[in-house]
């Protein structure tokens, strides 16, 4: 028999190895990168974030394995530099307003993880606020403003984020809204819960 035989087995074993390694060298080339799980990105003039798991140019670069939370991570941790605003205090906004989901809409007809209603999405540029990237930019840059326009008071940009700046200056600080008064307590919270927190999301 032929496998009786030391050369004889030899010789299967190395027809077979050669065999699978030509199979598993055609799969490499033929199937689609997209077939492994992978996150590409690419950043667009405005510093905006853009993911995709099927790269459609060469703008896109292999950025890491699979994984919602770590794009998300990443999107936050890319417009705290870029509007110099802690990440946690982001974080903190999003749990607050949507729970971490992209696609709620409010009651009051505000969008997206950072609950954008669509005149200040308009203002800041946002053209499809249930996009993550889109959402955490617009929601970043409309925070920064009220940070600058209330002077570093957090207290105060919060409640204008929530209640809007007018309501603000009007009342001279936070509005005596049950509504807005809770949402600026519910942010400091979370905001000091992640600051604390050495976990990504």
């Amino acid at each position: 028999m032929t496998l009786s035989t030391g050369k004889g087995y030899k010789t299967f074993m190395f027809t077979s190895f050669r065999t699978i390694s030509a199979i598993l060298l055609f799969f490499s080339l033929v199937v689609p990168a997209t077939v492994w799980a992978g996150i590409y990105r690419y950043v667009d003039e405005y510093g905006r974030v853009h993911f995709t798991n099927v790269p459609t140019s060469n703008k896109f670069l292999f950025y890491r394995g699979e994984g919602e939370g770590y794009k998300l991570e990443t999107l936050i941790n890319h417009f705290a530099e870029k509007f110099k605003l802690d990440k946690s205090l982001i974080k903190a906004i999003i749990k607050v307003e949507s729970d971490f989901d992209p696609q709620v809409v409010s009651t009051k007809g505000a969008q997206g993880l950072m609950q954008l209603m669509p005149e200040t999405a308009n203002e800041v540029g946002v053209k499809n606020p249930f996009d993550p990237s889109d959402s955490i930019y617009g929601g970043s840059l409309y925070l920064r403003k009220m940070l600058d326009s209330f002077d570093m008071n957090l207290d105060y940009a919060l409640a204008a984020y929530n209640a809007g700046p007018g309501a603000v200056r009007k009342y001279g600080g936070i509005p005596p809204f049950e509504e807005t008064q809770n949402y600026v307590k519910k942010v400091k919270h979370y905001f000091d819960f992640y600051s604390r927190s050495k976990d990504t999301l």
